[in-house]
């Protein structure tokens, strides 16, 4: 590449402020150091984490250092000193993924191109937090990344670029992270490059498609085998790895980390342990009945139903009790 060249290539780069906390976030910053200027990276405040409670970098900061980027940590980013520095660096844009505070309108209006969120669902469905978990929850077969301009509502800004992405019969929370995590960082790059060249739309969300989503709490793990196999089963893939689905056996909780639905009728009250045996570990529920794969009592490591059986005496004829 002739030195021309790269000075082309430095002049077309965009300036960008990015603002992103997660593991989520982490390859959208890679991907965009690759082919722009990121000026700075604004993610939260180190946290103490683990029974040492020693000072935990974010996912973002970690990745930021090893770029050797400039961090910053406001408490409030909506505080006027960093507004103030924001204002210095003179962002073309700014691309916030998951970074974990409401930005102020001063900041929303500060680069040239405005500030870019990429949100992890087809917007406008699962508005809020934990859309990823929600799709899995709810049995839905298709989730995706959208990148939108911020407004001063939750997640209404106008959209740009949409990726739709097909969920696996087995998808859970966790591997959904992953797959959006990569989806949207390549969508980002394609929603930075519409703006630099001028093509980039306005897609306006209509508001009577809007549907909101609350956080994910470890009380929503609880299982209520008077819902149906399937959505016991969706619950369970939802919220795995964090926070996990459970129930009770013999006083003790009992994780569920995989189950399978067996389209049977079933006339025993919801919860009743049909077998516990080499033919498998199966729980009525309201509609059908629930094979439980892998599961993980209190005290012990997660195991197939298998290995649990063959070492756990069950006494008990229902979960939950």
């Amino acid at each position: 590449m002739t030195i021309q060249n790269c000075m082309e290539r430095k002049k077309n780069n965009l300036r960008v402020v990015f603002m992103g906390t997660p593991d989520f976030s982490v390859p959208a910053l890679e991907k965009i150091a690759q082919k722009h200027e990121v000026i700075g990276v604004v993610t939260q405040e180190d946290r103490p984490k683990g029974r040492g409670h020693k000072m935990q970098y974010t996912p973002v900061k970690e990745k930021a250092l090893e770029l050797e980027l400039p961090v910053y940590q406001p408490a409030k980013a909506k505080a006027p000193e960093f507004v103030a520095i924001l204002r210095k660096l003179n962002p073309d844009v700014i691309v916030v993924i998951a970074y974990g505070q409401i930005l102020s309108k001063e900041i929303l209006d500060l680069p040239k191109y405005g500030c870019i969120n990429v949100h992890a669902s087809l917007l406008p469905k699962y508005r809020g937090a934990a859309p990823i978990q929600w799709a899995v929850i709810n049995g839905d077969e298709e989730s995706g990344v959208t990148t939108m301009y911020m407004g001063e509502g939750v997640d209404t800004g106008d959209m740009i670029d949409k990726k739709v992405v097909p969920l696996e019969a087995k998808e859970t929370g966790g591997s959904l992270f992953d797959r959006l995590a990569v989806e949207g960082s390549e969508l980002i790059l394609q929603t930075l490059e519409k703006l630099e060249n001028g093509t980039a739309v306005r897609i306006p969300q209509k508001e009577e498609e809007a549907t909101h989503v609350g956080k994910i709490t470890k009380e929503l793990g609880q299982i209520d085998f008077r819902q149906s196999a399937k959505s016991i089963e969706c619950l369970i893939r939802g919220l795995n790895p964090w926070p996990s689905a459970f129930t009770t056996l013999q006083g003790k909780t009992l994780k569920i980390w995989d189950a399978e639905v067996i389209n049977e009728n079933c006339s025993e009250t919801p919860g009743t342990i049909l077998e516990a045996d080499k033919k498998g570990f199966l729980v009525a529920t309201g509609e059908g009945i629930l094979k439980i794969l892998e599961l993980q009592i209190e005290g012990k490591k997660r195991m197939e139903t298998q290995a649990f059986l063959n070492g756990f005496e069950i006494s008990e004829t229902s979960l939950g009790e």
